[in-house]
């Protein structure tokens, strides 16, 4: 943990939500009783149920932004563009951080000026289990300097990171072409590709209560279609047929599975125009997940 107490101006919070107005108010009772009292932006996605402006009445120290359409992950970009912190803490509207996670994500970043992001070891609620992920993470096989505070990843989690906004910003935030939905590996690779390192921190606490108010086949549509797409765009021709079969090998043989190919195939167009591979470094980095992946608990394409 971080030896300072009190405010710490070294981290802001972005939230985005939509339509789960009990869920982000309860993230927000949370997120304004830690003591690093950080900056908070609620990024509210066109929600119908009043979100906005509840959370204007109850919490008049959050700063609330309308966006006038649901812009997905996107709404991270608005937020971080309103932060003037030189580090951003994600949060999702059903995850939020302990209390001092924030200063000691600061102190490491500090310390580690290479480093992007910092995600840390997600506890699912009611219960505070390890989500299934955390093996992966944990045991994470990316090549990495002993000098890193972490494991190196190739990935983030983006409602259970802390990112450097210089970076953030170098690579451009979350892409709008992939909206939502495994938005988070493009982003990480496109950071790995700039010389970023990414790491994961035992000790660095977030807390999960999964929202019920989702529709988990649309999710696995997206999420199968970003794999593809993000496969497609980033890893070299071989790596990208690795991939490619990996993921139609482990999804399901049903309506929305084929949606989502579909979805993927309509937009080989742009990926091939806008197709920039990462270098070998990465793209063994990648190879070395490859199995961890396919046997992972976590990674199913189910819903």
């Amino acid at each position: 943990m971080s030896a300072r107490r009190g405010p710490d101006p070294r981290v802001a919070v972005v939230v985005i939500t939509h339509n789960r107005r009990d869920e982000v108010l309860g993230v927000l009772e949370r997120m304004t009783r830690v003591p690093e009292r950080p900056q908070i932006v609620v990024v509210d996605n066109a929600s119908r149920d009043g979100t906005a402006t509840a959370v204007a009445e109850r919490h008049p120290e959050v700063e609330v932004i309308r966006a006038r359409a649901n812009l997905g992950a996107v709404a991270r970009n608005i937020g971080v563009a309103a932060v003037t912190a030189p580090y951003v803490a994600f949060c999702d509207d059903d995850t939020w951080w302990e209390a001092g996670a924030l200063s000691q994500a600061a102190d490491l970043l500090d310390a580690h000026p290479d480093v992007a992001s910092l995600t840390g070891r997600i506890l699912v609620e009611p219960g505070s289990r390890e989500d299934p992920i955390t093996p992966e993470l944990r045991d994470s096989p990316v090549p990495a300097p002993d000098s890193l505070p972490g494991p190196a990843l190739l990935s983030i989690l983006a409602g259970a990171s802390v990112l450097r906004v210089s970076a953030f910003d170098q690579v451009g935030g979350f892409s709008p072409r992939l909206w939502l939905g495994g938005e988070e590996e493009l982003l990480a690779l496109d950071l790995a590709r700039a010389g970023w390192w990414m790491c994961w921190i035992e000790d660095l606490v977030v807390h999960h209560a999964p929202s019920h108010s989702r529709d988990p086949r649309r999710r696995r549509q997206l999420g199968i279609r970003n794999t593809l797409w993000t496969a497609w765009l980033r890893r070299p021709a071989s790596g990208a047929l690795r991939r490619t079969v990996a993921v139609l090998r482990s999804i399901p043989p049903d309506a929305a599975s084929l949606a989502a190919l579909a979805e993927a195939a309509a937009g080989l167009p742009w990926v091939l125009r806008e197709r920039a591979p990462v270098p070998p470094r990465v793209e063994q980095g990648l190879r070395l997940l490859e199995e961890p992946q396919r046997t992972s608990r976590a990674r199913r394409y189910v819903g």
